[in-house]
């Protein structure tokens, strides 16, 4: 029976991956990797042998159509990203969305994602939240700092280690320096941190440490008491 499983993979910890998942891993047609060498390691620690294709955001829009033609011709094939839950800031949402449109069912597989742990063990509220992946690196970016300043909502955000001291200071400058915040990183991995603080201690932090791995950063609403100015040009972020 032709269908298209996303299969979400461990963050970290490879034995957070489940059974099922590693059923479906071993019984499909084919396993489409955003990395093949990445997921080659997952494979191997389970004693995978399934046939992998590369599938990343470089040839996603080329290779949509063949792989609908595929799997609409009788195949079974696993979608799987780096770490986490495809389609979350991977690669997977047009290939899903094509396969929906050509009326090939679709089974997504519950399973890891970043976020979630790092929001739960955070301590602030987890009850109501808005999730923003990466922020725009340009344009745009000021003004969406802006409006999340005002959301009452937790908000959750990715970043990549390099750029985290500065978009700390960003969001201290955007949100107020006492915000509580919270920055996970490495989770499930052997070196995990889960730091809690403003988010002025936390840039002051990770501006004299050099931070690595994956990171998740959660800042919690705007409580309605205090905001800081609104004119992007006196919070010295640039839209451009």
């Amino acid at each position: 029976m032709s269908r298209l499983y996303i299969v979400p993979t461990p963050v970290g910890n490879l034995e957070d991956m489940t059974l099922r998942g590693l059923r479906i891993l071993r019984e499909a047609d084919l396993i489409l990797a955003e990395d093949t060498r990445t997921t080659s390691v997952l494979l191997r620690h389970y004693d995978i042998h399934t046939p992998l294709r590369a599938h990343h955001r470089n040839n996603e829009h080329k290779a949509v159509a063949g792989l609908v033609e595929e799997i609409s011709g009788g195949k079974e094939v696993a979608l799987v990203s780096d770490a986490g839950t495809p389609g979350i800031s991977d690669p997977g949402f047009m290939l899903v969305r094509a396969c929906r449109q050509a009326g090939i069912d679709v089974e997504c597989l519950p399973g890891a994602t970043a976020f979630v742990p790092a929001l739960v063990a955070s301590g602030l509220p987890c009850d109501r939240f808005v999730f923003e992946g990466f922020l725009p690196l340009k344009k745009g970016r000021a003004t969406r700092l802006k409006e999340l300043a005002a959301d009452p909502r937790t908000v959750i955000i990715y970043e990549s280690p390099m750029r985290l001291p500065r978009t700390l200071r960003q969001l201290a400058e955007a949100f107020g320096p006492d915000r509580p915040a919270a920055v996970a990183r490495e989770i499930s991995k052997i070196h995990e941190e889960n730091r809690q603080d403003t988010l002025g201690k936390l840039a002051e932090h990770y501006e004299a440490n050099n931070p690595k791995g994956e990171i998740v950063v959660i800042i919690s609403g705007d409580d309605g008491k205090k905001r800081p100015a609104e004119d992007s040009e006196n919070s010295g972020i640039s839209e451009t």
